[in-house]
């Protein structure tokens, strides 16, 4: 089984913005990524595919979504910043050992709940965090959530903050990513490989030369 290649057009973050606004104005297929996506054995060309699509979830009746715009590829168990490095299996990482397509919600630090994909097949354990989103719907119900009054550029700028504007938490760890709470879609925003700029991890230096693994993907801001 293979992913299409990356489709490619956009050469910058602020035209592919751009674009997908002026998509929204007339017709605009979308479509809820299928568990086929998931189940891809390359996490890190799954976590590039990410980019551009939108993690949408509906909780309490409140529907909130946002475009994906930084991930990082975790690739247990060779992988010494994965929590299933060496196969490790825990109750809380038993859920990445399922077949692609799950969500993995951990909390960071007794803080922040952190949101990951699951991909590969069964037994497998890989993953991808998502790192950042572009808030697009239910803006009202993430400032809520993130107890802000104005929309700013670090309401869904990191992983814990998207988590809380999404209303995504560690009860949600385990469902599948095909609704009806959580699930990620393609609406059409097509991504320039060139754009993709792949740096280290962070907040991995326990992971020795794996935390210097490229293995965070971000879109090109500039």
């Amino acid at each position: 089984m293979a992913l299409p290649a990356m489709r490619t057009s956009a050469h910058s973050f602020k035209k592919i913005w751009l674009s997908y606004k002026e998509s929204r104005s007339g017709e605009c297929e979308v479509m809820i990524l299928p568990l086929s996506f998931y189940q891809y054995q390359d996490v890190l060309h799954i976590s590039q595919e990410l980019l551009g699509k939108f993690l949408c979830t509906s909780i309490n009746s409140e529907l909130t979504s946002g475009m994906i715009i930084e991930t990082e590829a975790y690739r247990g168990p060779e992988d010494r910043a994965s929590h299933a490095f060496g196969n490790r299996r825990t109750r809380r990482t038993e859920v990445m050992f399922q077949q692609g397509g799950v969500c993995y919600v951990y909390l960071c630090y007794g803080i922040h709940f952190l949101f990951n994909v699951i991909t590969n097949t069964q037994d497998i354990p890989h993953a991808v965090l998502i790192r950042a989103i572009k808030p697009v719907d239910g803006l009202e119900s993430m400032l809520e959530r993130r107890k802000q009054t104005k929309l700013n550029a670090k309401l869904t700028s990191g992983p814990g903050t998207l988590s809380q504007a999404l209303g995504i938490t560690i009860a949600h760890s385990g469902l599948s990513l095909t609704g009806p709470q959580i699930w990620i879609e393609d609406r059409g925003v097509m991504i320039d490989p060139k754009d993709i700029i792949a740096s280290p991890r962070v907040g991995v230096d326990y992971a020795k030369e794996d935390a210097l693994l490229p293995w965070r993907f971000r879109i090109n801001k500039s």
